[in-house]
């Protein structure tokens, strides 16, 4: 069971069976590729507004004497023309999403790539330079090979396609990574551990059902989307987080001087799940660092709603949520004045 589950997601990601490392989840896969990789004396550079799995790995290198530096954003793109000019022969690790968890937008992978490729591979044949990507969110919209991001690592997660507990690092066997720990020498050695073969079955199901759906539920997302966004404009003073490429089934809304966490509480008596940001960032006084990184607006990053489906969710549902919405703003705002 283990090793078909092994098998139908490396044809899928178009790699080799042992290039799949089961791990617990996203959160463990990016900090083995993170921390197995990075070594003191090198140089990591890492997008700000990645998922704290990253970001406060990130921190943790820092302490044990690793250089690390926060890749240039332009326009909801990295810059990559401010890129040429920070990486180094010293670069060994650049870490980043494919596709943002909370504001949708996707980011240019490819272009970081051919940077890379160029200015730092011809200068250090000896330590290549690594692109690893947290592609946790990217399976419902994006095409999911090594290939189509130009990555030469890749984090997996379980939850967002249904199956909680489970996750993947994909990386080949020529990539030198340490472990963060030693066991049984299950998963190459990586991730020591008893399986789950059940686990691994269904998410491995869940990826292939992503894939075969994928082309039709970007068609209705986009679609969703659009209503969805005309339907919420009409709130006052209500702006839209996003890239000009982005994910079509994740809205990131901005509604200053709103308490967003108490518009949350409104929302799910009403029926309807969203957040303000990450879960794994809930008490982040700043609010949404993706969006702040995003818009280097703090009042804007301080009052986000973000808003998210499945295949499974239907257009009048978007509707009902939008109405909701609509309603638990006015409450707000009714409130304050009063």
């Amino acid at each position: 069971m283990l090793e078909d589950a092994r098998t139908v997601i490396a044809r899928l990601l178009e790699v080799q069976s042992d290039d799949v490392i089961f791990t617990s989840g996203a959160t463990e896969s990016n900090a083995l590729a993170i921390l197995g990789i990075a070594k003191v004396g090198d140089h990591v550079l890492y997008l700000s507004s990645a998922h704290a799995s990253v970001v406060e790995n990130m921190k943790l290198l820092s302490e044990r004497g690793v250089d690390i530096e926060a890749l240039p954003i332009k326009d909801g793109r990295v810059d990559c023309e401010k890129l040429k000019g920070i990486v180094r022969p010293k670069t060994k690790l650049v870490a980043m999403d494919a596709v943002c968890g909370e504001t949708g937008v996707v980011w240019n992978t490819r272009e970081v790539a051919q940077v890379l490729k160029n200015k730092v591979q011809p200068c250090n044949k000896v330590e290549p330079c690594f692109l690893h990507l947290d592609a946790s969110q990217a399976p419902l919209t994006e095409k999911m090979t090594r290939a189509h991001f130009s990555a030469d690592l890749l984090t997996l997660d379980g939850s967002k396609v249904g199956v909680r507990g489970i996750g993947a690092l994909v990386a080949h066997r020529t990539i030198s990574i340490t472990p963060l720990y030693r066991g049984g020498g299950q998963e190459r050695g990586l991730r020591p551990g008893s399986e789950s073969p059940e686990l691994a079955q269904k998410f491995a199901a869940a990826l292939l059902a992503a894939a075969r759906g994928r082309e039709s539920f970007c068609a209705r997302a986009e679609r969703a989307r659009m209503s969805l966004i005309s339907l919420v404009r009409p709130i006052p003073h209500i702006l839209i987080n996003e890239g000009k490429v982005r994910a079509p089934n994740i809205l990131n809304l901005s509604l200053p001087g709103r308490d967003t966490d108490y518009l949350v509480a409104l929302l799910d008596e009403a029926g309807f799940a969203v957040s303000t940001r990450s879960a794994c960032e809930t008490d982040s006084a700043e609010g949404s660092r993706a969006v702040l990184a995003f818009t280097s607006d703090q009042e804007r990053a301080r009052s986000t709603l973000r808003i998210s489906w499945g295949p499974d969710v239907r257009s009048s549902e978007l509707d009902r949520f939008a109405q909701a919405l609509a309603r638990a703003v006015e409450f707000i705002d009714n409130s304050s004045h009063g």
